[in-house]
């Protein structure tokens, strides 16, 4: 069963009584040399777990199903359960849960379902959601090697882009606080059903094993990057002022104790640098 053929796909569709859903941003891929590369370069093999977000018909799930030991693919859309019973059903290394994985007990499903493997996320992120779902990944320090994702081309760049750099921005540190992020390949509008009006990216986040930070320190980390980045024109004086609800001089004492210059901008600081200005505040 071919999943990237589009009138397979839409026999499936016809037989399912199945629609696209523009609110779940649901666009499913037609180029069939992708999947295997996001298998293969997100760490699929047979010593890992993986967890899929988002399986459309199953087409990445099925590439993921031949190289990991074992498959979770978490699908909020109740309407495609039946139909993945129907693609998936030569595979029973896979298990599918019809939740949002916003509200699934990640820490608990890795510990049921993937006893002593490495562990994986793979996925093909609605664009409505890609961000919130990334952060909650990170943010909750699950015990997973790599987080790979297609994303949007244009956040993919803000979340990979290097720091200090014009294109990074509160997403981009927080995501570099966590991870290393490395695009992987880019991926065209022309490889979807239906077809979006944006180019698409293909990124790998690898998480870090230790963080420089204590969990206390690091709420105090996101704050200070939330108000560096409020009006990034402005110099850090002015931001953390209105940000943080504090005076200029003790905003520019702070940074003057974490060694950064009074007319540094948000964009101009490293990972490291917002770090010691976190310690100071």
């Amino acid at each position: 069963m071919n999943l990237t053929n589009l009138s397979t796909i839409r026999e499936i569709a016809d037989k399912f009584g199945f629609t696209f859903s523009k609110s779940l941003g649901q666009n499913f891929l037609i180029n069939p040399s992708v999947c295997p590369r996001i298998a293969e370069m997100g760490g699929a093999d047979e010593n890992t777990g993986v967890i899929e977000i988002g399986t459309g018909f199953g087409v990445l799930t099925k590439e993921l199903a031949k190289r990991a030991r074992k498959v979770v693919a978490i699908e909020l859309d109740s309407r495609l359960i039946p139909v993945l019973q129907y693609t998936l059903a030569d595979y029973d290394n896979v298990k599918v849960i019809n939740e949002d994985v916003l509200k699934v007990d990640l820490p608990g499903l890795i510990a049921e379902e993937f006893p002593g493997m490495e562990v994986v996320v793979c996925a093909n992120l609605p664009y409505y959601i890609t961000s919130p779902i990334i952060m909650a990944l990170l943010e909750q320090r699950l015990p997973v090697k790599a987080v790979t994702v297609m994303v949007q081309k244009e956040a993919g760049d803000r979340l990979c882009a290097p720091m200090p750099s014009r294109e990074c921005g509160a997403v981009t540190a927080a995501v570099r606080y966590y991870s290393e992020p490395k695009v992987l390949f880019p991926v065209s509008r022309g490889s979807f059903c239906p077809a979006p009006n944006v180019d698409s990216m293909v990124i790998r986040l690898d998480v870090k094993d230790a963080l420089p930070l204590q969990p206390e320190e690091e709420k105090t980390l996101f704050r200070v990057v939330k108000a560096a980045f409020g009006q990034r024109r402005k110099t850090l004086p002015n931001t953390l002022s209105a940000g943080l609800g504090i005076s200029k001089a003790e905003a520019a004492e702070k940074m003057a104790a974490a060694g950064l210059k009074p007319t540094a901008r948000a964009e101009e600081l490293s990972m490291e640098q917002f770090c010691r200005l976190a310690k100071e505040f």
